[in-house]
């Protein structure tokens, strides 16, 4: 497995960008459920947290330590949630951007510059900022933000399963498995089913 680590934060910081924000959003591709970005600074010359990695890599119970441990040592972390029917009204590129700027929003702190994977932020200067593709898997601090932001929804997802039992949300989270495709196919889609995606097509 590939670990992030501070490399390219330690040199941001040494041109004197001493609040460095790392952003990812998990959920993109579900056919249900919110998307969710994270946002998390750490401080300048911060020392590594050992496991930091693509969110996707690492088991529940690993993600959920490092999530109270990123917590704990970062300066700042903010959620950004965008509902079902924003992500069907505005397109799931807007969407992102959407839940890119809530995540910013809520960490209340004005940063200095902004990692981010793969997708640039189309309400912060260019100069302020660079999109890194698989920056989860480099930048320790996009893969804090991936992780708290997968942990946060993996469990709303375990809660909205709570009204929608039928489609093993706690399972799945979301994402076209085959079963969560059969269950679509038995009891058709619920609310919390993107419509804007044709999900039909993939039944």
């Amino acid at each position: 497995m590939i670990f992030a680590n501070f490399s390219i934060e330690q040199s941001l910081w040494s041109q004197g960008f001493n609040l460095v924000c790392g952003i990812d959003e998990v959920g993109r591709g579900c056919f249900a459920g919110p998307l969710v970005a994270g946002a998390v600074i750490f401080s300048s010359g911060s020392t590594q947290i050992k496991g930091l990695a693509d969110s996707k890599l690492l088991t529940p119970k690993k993600r959920q330590k490092l999530s109270e441990e990123i917590k704990e040592k970062s300066i700042g972390f903010g959620i950004g949630e965008v509902a079902v029917e924003i992500i069907d009204k505005r397109g799931i590129m807007q969407a992102t951007q959407y839940a890119f700027y809530l995540a910013v929003q809520n960490l209340r702190r004005t940063c200095d510059f902004f990692l981010i994977d793969a997708y640039p932020l189309k309400f912060i200067s260019l100069s302020k900022q660079k999109a890194l593709v698989s920056g989860d898997k480099i930048s320790a601090s996009i893969a804090a933000a991936s992780i708290i932001a997968k942990v946060y929804r993996d469990s709303l997802m375990e809660k909205l399963h709570l009204d929608f039992p039928d489609y093993g949300f706690d399972k799945h989270k979301g994402y076209g498995t085959l079963f969560h495709r059969q269950m679509i196919k038995k009891f058709g889609l619920s609310s919390l089913h993107r419509k804007s995606f044709d999900i039909a097509k993939f039944i």
